[in-house]
């Protein structure tokens, strides 16, 4: 014969029972994440070099500005 709980008892219990399931499935589904992700790595190494590429264009304006400055210093431009 079942046992009779208190109203709202047995909502609380199973409540409290699928929590623990839905946990244990995580864990389980982290643990498989977890071991797929190291087995992945170690079958496929990042590269550690990482090259950047400087940009040319503030660069190139850069010193088309400096020479434009000293150009213009040194009255070679329009400045006369």
């Amino acid at each position: 014969m079942p046992t009779i709980l208190p109203e709202g008892e047995g909502i609380d219990q199973y409540k409290k029972q699928q929590k623990a399931k839905a946990r244990e499935k995580d864990k389980q589904r982290k643990k498989e994440e977890h071991q797929t992700a190291t087995e992945s790595a170690e079958q496929n190494p990042a590269k550690s070099e990482i090259r950047y590429r400087t940009p040319w264009l503030p660069w190139a304006l850069l010193l088309l500005t400096w020479a434009g400055i000293g150009l213009y210093i040194f009255g070679l431009g329009l400045g006369g």
